[in-house]
């Protein structure tokens, strides 16, 4: 999500600086991103000369001190747990200029929350991107209790500058997309288990029947099975039983099938 971000930034223009655990994860998204780029100006939507220009607006920097101090904007699109989020904004706030907003890439968590985290709650909105970043067109903007009037309107105007549509929600569990998202996915793992059909026709009658661009598990997959159980035991604590994971799902993360990224989810991949 991070690289995403980064990419579809770079190319409206803003000077983008990716921070990551190392440079070894930072290069392999550079990589990733140069792909994605080179894949547009294969169907004709994006020309060579602006990738060239966006490339060179990509700083790659493993120092989250080196990366933050001066920035204008944070993006944070770490893993969904609220302490470790909780834990890198109160290091971001010692870093960062008062003036700094910070947004929060999460697809549940809430917002009020992780801004109670710094003394910069006006200055903290939820911006809930979708994968994959340049090619989906929709950025949930999540106001929590204290986000500012001028917070949200700087970051609309981001967003339309990304070439993005953006809702407003307010800071609710699971926000508009996430609590219907998760609902499906967890159903179709519920089906899965009861042997109700293949996970093949399953997406395959979601996709046809229903006109999903993409079927439950392919997009479990893509999202990540781990990302997705984390945002089910929150919603499940907050919104109860109708929330509560498959087993199904709950047995491929122990299992370490975790999706796309590893190889293996509820499909095989060719690393």
């Amino acid at each position: 999500m991070g690289l995403g971000i980064g990419h579809v930034a770079a190319l409206a223009g803003y000077n983008v600086i990716l921070n990551d655990l190392s440079m070894d994860i930072l290069n392999q998204a550079m990589d990733v991103i140069k792909k994605n780029m080179g894949k547009g100006i294969e169907r004709g939507k994006l020309d060579k000369a602006a990738m060239d220009i966006a490339l060179k607006r990509i700083v790659l920097v493993a120092d989250v001190e080196k990366a933050a101090t001066g920035s204008d904007l944070i993006i944070e699109a770490i893993i969904e747990k609220p302490d470790v989020k909780c834990e890198l904004f109160r290091k971001l706030h010692k870093i960062c200029k008062a003036e700094t907003i910070f947004a929060s890439n999460t697809s549940a968590l809430s917002i009020t929350e992780l801004a109670a985290a710094t003394p910069r709650a006006e200055r903290f909105v939820g911006t809930h991107f979708f994968n994959p970043v340049h090619i989906m067109r929709l950025v949930e903007i999540v106001k929590g209790l204290e986000t500012s009037d001028d917070t949200l309107d700087t970051i609309k105007e981001v967003i339309k500058r990304l070439g993005k549509e953006s809702v407003i929600v307010n800071d609710s569990p699971g926000f508009a997309t996430s609590r219907i998202s998760v609902i499906v996915g967890n159903e179709a793992f519920y089906m899965l288990q009861e042997g109700v059909a293949s996970a093949e026709d399953i997406d395959k009658a979601i996709k046809l029947g229903l006109n999903y661009p993409m079927g439950p598990f392919e997009l479990v997959d893509l999202v990540g099975l781990d990302i997705r159980l984390n945002v089910l035991k929150d919603l499940h604590k907050r919104l109860g039983e109708k929330f509560r994971p498959c087993p199904l799902l709950e047995k491929y993360v122990n299992a370490g099938r975790l999706g796309r990224k590893v190889g293996r989810g509820v499909y095989e991949y060719d690393k």
